[in-house]
């Protein structure tokens, strides 16, 4: 068994959460669901969590007997969570929310959805812990979100792009010749999906790509991402299918780009996209770091 505070300093000691500071998307959205339900997320959560939005979420014993790694807290994952669990076990994810982003395919997904208290309660009676990391999981170029995709493509990173001051999400590379159609061949392999969700042109030979997992669905991103040479942008979203006011507006911008740009746009599901640094680099990691064992949480189905 390893102590859970060993585990938070060597998280921190790579992906410099506390340094990066609040984050910039769950620090609104957490409050947006849980306020209007009226749950008390401020005590309920660990304090350091509810001024940053990454790392400790729940405590439980301190005392860490295995790792489960999920990308988003779903009922499907929690339940398989909180039955296959002992006390002490950890829930390492890189949402504190579901984010129902939409099937391209089928139904229009409702955006972010608070954690159902009951299974908050279970897993607090449990003694189990939960921990999460945002962002600061896709702008490092150690171990990223994106950088796995790219690793998964055999495809070399040159560069960066939708930046802030505190870090990049996207990654420009360079990837063998490659066509549009083979490209959503081998994604629809890697990340164990259906289909993928494409748009734009069709293109025989793609040598730059650009990347970005998760919500990529920001025309500015790919804007950019274009003028520095992409010719294909593979992200988790290329439409937003969320059913709202919010959720049509991008959805309408997107159709717009759509008919301008030169790029390839293809969609491999935002839960998928992210899931895949758990499996290629955050399993191997808890398990050469603290030997302890580790259990994937996958999701049954990829667009929700």
């Amino acid at each position: 068994m390893v102590q859970l505070k060993e585990i938070d300093n060597a998280i921190d000691e790579l992906f410099h959460y506390r340094e990066i500071g609040k984050d910039p998307a769950f620090s609104r959205f957490i409050p947006m669901v849980y306020d209007p339900i009226g749950f008390d997320w401020r005590n309920e959560f660990q304090t350091e969590f509810t001024q940053l939005f990454n790392g400790l979420m729940l405590r439980g014993k301190e005392e860490v007997n295995r790792v489960f790694l999920a990308v988003f807290p779903s009922d499907e994952v929690l339940t398989r969570f909180i039955e296959k669990s002992s006390p002490g076990d950890l829930l390492f994810m890189h949402h504190p929310l579901v984010m129902e982003c939409g099937d391209p395919r089928g139904k229009w997904g409702s955006g972010f959805i608070p954690i159902p208290p009951r299974y908050i309660q279970q897993m607090k009676k449990k003694s189990l812990s939960v921990y999460t990391l945002h962002v600061p999981l896709d702008y490092s170029r150690v171990i990223s979100t994106s950088d796995a995709i790219a690793e998964a493509l055999n495809a070399k990173v040159i560069g960066e792009f939708y930046q802030d001051e505190k870090g990049a999400c996207g990654v420009i590379c360079e990837i063998e010749p490659i066509s549009t159609e083979d490209l959503i061949a081998v994604s629809k392999e890697i990340f164990s999906i259906p289909y993928a969700d494409v748009h734009g042109n069709s293109r025989s030979n793609i040598t730059k790509l650009a990347i970005i997992a998760g919500c990529g669905d920001k025309v500015d991103a790919m804007k950019e991402a274009e003028k520095l040479g992409a010719q294909a942008y593979l992200t988790g979203e290329v439409h937003c299918h969320i059913d709202n006011d919010y959720g049509r507006k991008k959805y309408d911008q997107m159709k717009d780009f759509i008919d301008t740009t030169s790029m390839s746009l293809i969609g491999v599901s935002h839960a998928a996209s992210e899931y895949l640094v758990h499996v290629t680099h955050m399993k191997p990691w808890f398990e050469e770091r603290f030997q302890l064992p580790v259990t994937l949480l996958p999701q049954s189905k990829w667009w929700i």
